[in-house]
């Protein structure tokens, strides 16, 4: 079985981006920072993409530097432009979710219980 999955968490490395094409759809493209220790130190900063985001998408709420729970599927998308071809690898999002969010929906859960009923 394949599978494409990619689960990030990192802090918004640069305002989001939001660009309209003449077809109508919205592209929004934000980048994320991602620091590791393991196997040896470093950042990396991943392009995270949503297609036609809804105008309260979590990621243009964010602000630089907040952190950001990102699900998607890595991509590779390719363009022209002139005469060169150029791709890019990024993460495709289906879901993201701003660290306030996470923590007030932690809090709800608490809250509720697991079963989503109100706990005494």
């Amino acid at each position: 079985m394949d599978m494409n999955l990619a689960v990030l968490g990192g802090k918004l490395a640069a305002p989001p981006e939001l660009r309209e094409f003449e077809s109508g759809s919205r592209l929004l493209r934000v980048l994320v920072t991602v620091r590791s220790s393991s196997p040896r130190r470093r950042v990396d900063v991943i392009p995270v993409t949503a297609w036609d985001p809804a105008d309260d998408h979590p990621a243009l709420l964010a602000e630089v530097g907040e952190r950001l729970w990102v699900t998607g599927t890595v991509q590779r998308r390719f363009w022209s432009a002139g005469e060169h071809r150029h791709s890019r690898l990024e993460v495709v999002s289906f879901h993201v979710q701003r660290n306030e969010d996470a923590a007030a929906a932690s809090t709800e859960a608490a809250d509720t219980g697991s079963n989503g009923s109100a706990v005494d």
